[in-house]
């Protein structure tokens, strides 16, 4: 029986380049109820690779977790390509925060732990990729069981044939390393995307309003997400988007709770990787060009309901594992 069937809590792994949005999908990871967060793997992608390992173990000591899910260094940069640095958005990824304590992190190598986890929970271990495909494509060189252990795969990247927000055609993570994606969406996994256009910015967008609502529940956690997301408040509403962007948790969640899924399809989803124009952009086949689908991917969510269910997820009182500097 699986483990969903049972009622077990579900195997997850995030894999994250830890920067705003990133931590706060930590933090559903880390206080939802739902899944048993078995590790977090880190990966080259928003802010310079040693401060995102810092943003994942501030968020675990913010969340009183330090110590009980181990943090595991995975591929420092993509593929063939150099890294490209998202700093610019970001910021350092933390909103100035920090704990003032050396990052413990497992002597497993990310690529490895992934590996292993999946071999250990064959067909139940659930992944939470939100930065660059480096380490679930490593995965799939190193194992050739890999894709098959994978219960589920949920994917933070791209856009439904829409705009990006890197270049004009692609959404970041996809662009850092789109051999690793080309290759991830080739493998036959059991795959679920949220893309960043349209569903990010019509559906995961929380207005200063809605952010005032968070900011006045006054609890640790509700200070941290707003505190974190004021960086890339400031660069959203620069380039016309009206408040914070939240695709990574969005990810998180709906994986846990697909009940906030309105409307998703089947589509065959490929990457641009030999354009230098349409780099990493996304095509995806909505059923009408006969190409077999290799991905669901979600083009409407309960913007309502997510909103509601990360004002109860910051509304926990937690007692940090550390002193949090900067506040």
């Amino acid at each position: 029986m699986s483990a969903a069937a049972a009622g077990a809590r579900i195997p997850l792994v995030i894999d994250t380049d830890t920067a705003q949005d990133d931590c706060v999908a930590l933090l559903v990871g880390l206080l939802d109820p739902t899944p048993d967060l078995k590790a977090i793997t880190m990966v080259a992608g928003n802010v310079g690779f040693d401060q995102q390992v810092r943003n994942a173990q501030l968020t675990l000591a913010v969340a009183g977790r330090l110590g009980e899910v181990p943090i595991h260094l995975g591929c420092r940069r993509p593929l063939v390509r150099e890294w490209v640095s998202a700093e610019n958005v970001h910021g350092d990824g933390s909103g100035g925060l920090s704990v003032d304590a050396a990052p413990e992190v497992s002597d497993e190598h990310g690529v490895d732990a992934l590996i292993r986890l999946a071999a250990e929970n064959p067909g139940e271990l659930r992944i939470v990729a939100i930065g660059p495909l480096t380490n679930i494509a490593t995965a799939l060189v190193k194992d050739p069981e890999f894709a098959a252990n994978v219960g589920e795969l949920f994917i933070m990247g791209g856009s439904n044939n829409g705009r990006g927000n890197i270049t004009a055609a692609a959404e970041y993570n996809f662009y850092v390393d789109p051999e690793a994606a080309k290759a991830v969406f080739a493998a036959g996994m059991n795959i679920t995307v949220v893309p960043w256009h349209p569903l990010t910015i019509r559906d995961a967008v929380f207005s200063r309003e809605r952010l005032a609502e968070i900011a006045a529940i006054d609890t640790t956690l509700a200070r941290f997400f707003f505190t974190i997301v004021e960086t890339t408040l400031a660069f959203d509403e620069s380039v016309g988007i009206p408040g914070s962007t939240h695709p990574d948790s969005l990810t998180a969640a709906v994986l846990l709770h697909p009940e906030l899924v309105t409307a998703a399809a089947d589509y065959a989803v490929d990457i641009e990787t030999g354009s230098d124009l349409t780099r990493g952009y996304s095509a995806m086949s909505w059923g009408v060009h006969g190409l077999a689908s290799n991905a669901r991917v979600i083009e409407a969510v309960d913007a309502d309901a997510f909103f509601a269910y990360v004002c109860d997820l910051v509304r926990a009182e937690v007692l940090p594992s550390l002193p949090i500097q900067g506040w």
